[in-house]
């Protein structure tokens, strides 16, 4: 008469054993659960030294320090074309190695100055380049390429400046309709490339003023070197 009770004791003891084994597993997974990254935030200031070129976004992008966006002497990828033609930055995010894109708050006047702030994970934080497309010309940017940010300890901060830039996408003609800032209104980015098609430093602006016939630019339009200035700040 007793073996019934036994089979009900067995079967209580299975139950609170089993129970328990779970609710050590759930802890064992609690805490093997994963830190989140720690973030380490970057502010870049740009000021624009030019006088009458203003600046597309600032365009911030971190990337692996092996796959820089621009080499001199090399041809322009078609994301860095877009920008130089026309201030756009979207085709970045896919570029090979990049991790991060972000971009500042709109047109940057001549002699203004703006912050933007990327935050990275230490995996992240390999190289950044800092540009922007000078909108009074055909194909002109300036920019900090590939910059080593494990230099940068928090607290840190770096002054540079920044020469301007030819994609050698499109041919310097500064003629009506080619040119999409203010100067002209005229066409941003075209695919068909009719320069030299690497990049290289950029000759200057001529301007109607300096005798090209065509030109719809003018002196106030012509740059000296550096076109911008870039402080970059760890600041945690």
């Amino acid at each position: 008469m007793r073996y019934p009770n036994m089979k009900k004791g067995a079967l209580a003891l299975s139950i609170v054993a089993s129970l328990g084994l779970t609710a050590c597993s759930d802890s064992d997974n609690i805490a093997q659960m994963p830190e989140p990254p720690v973030m380490q935030d970057y502010r870049v200031t740009v000021t624009n030294l030019t006088a009458n070129q203003p600046f597309s976004p600032i365009t911030l992008v971190a990337h692996g320090s092996a796959n820089p966006l621009w080499s001199t002497g090399e041809m322009a990828s078609v994301a860095l074309e877009k920008l130089a033609e026309s201030g756009d930055n979207a085709d970045f995010a896919a570029e090979t190695g990049v991790s991060k894109v972000e971009a500042g708050g709109g047109i940057l006047a001549p002699g203004a100055t703006e912050s933007v702030t990327i935050s990275l994970t230490p995996e992240q934080s390999q190289s950044l380049t800092v540009l922007t497309m000078l909108v009074n010309t055909n194909d002109a940017f300036t920019g900090i390429g590939n910059y080593s940010l494990g230099s940068l300890a928090a607290g840190d901060m770096v002054s540079l400046r920044a020469i301007t830039y030819d994609a050698g996408t499109e041919a310097n003609s500064e003629a009506k309709g080619t040119i999409p800032g203010p100067a002209d209104g005229g066409e941003g980015f075209n695919a068909e490339r009719d320069d030299v098609d690497r990049v290289h430093a950029h000759p200057g602006v001529i301007s109607a003023d300096d005798g090209l016939a065509d030109s719809v630019l003018s002196a106030s339009h012509r740059f000296d070197n550096p076109t911008m200035a870039v402080k970059i700040e760890r600041v945690k």
